[in-house]
């Protein structure tokens, strides 16, 4: 639920909104089919962003080109050198 309320989904709603409301009564132009292209790719990205953070959450990992992706892929390294060092720590043993 809590991804529905994100920054980027509202704001793609809300502009969505607006842009309806403008063009609504009005011919279709190249501007207007610009918008919309431009609207798409927001909402596009808003989406891609929630997927991501779901993502991260549940430990799956993320595309690279994705701003959580240096983040998960520093906890990974800290992670197998944690193992690394456990391993160590048992075969003295």
């Amino acid at each position: 639920m809590r991804y529905l309320f994100s920054t980027g989904l509202i704001g793609a709603i809300t502009a969505g909104i607006s842009l309806l409301r403008g063009t609504r009564e009005t011919p279709i132009t190249w501007r207007a089919v610009l918008a919309w292209l431009s609207w798409g790719i927001t909402a596009a990205l808003a989406i891609g962003a929630v997927i991501d953070m779901r993502r991260e959450e549940k430990g799956i990992p993320v595309d690279e080109d994705s701003p959580l992706a240096p983040a998960q892929t520093k906890r990974a390294k800290k992670d197998a050198k944690r193992l690394e060092k456990q391993l160590k720590a048992a075969q003295k043993r």
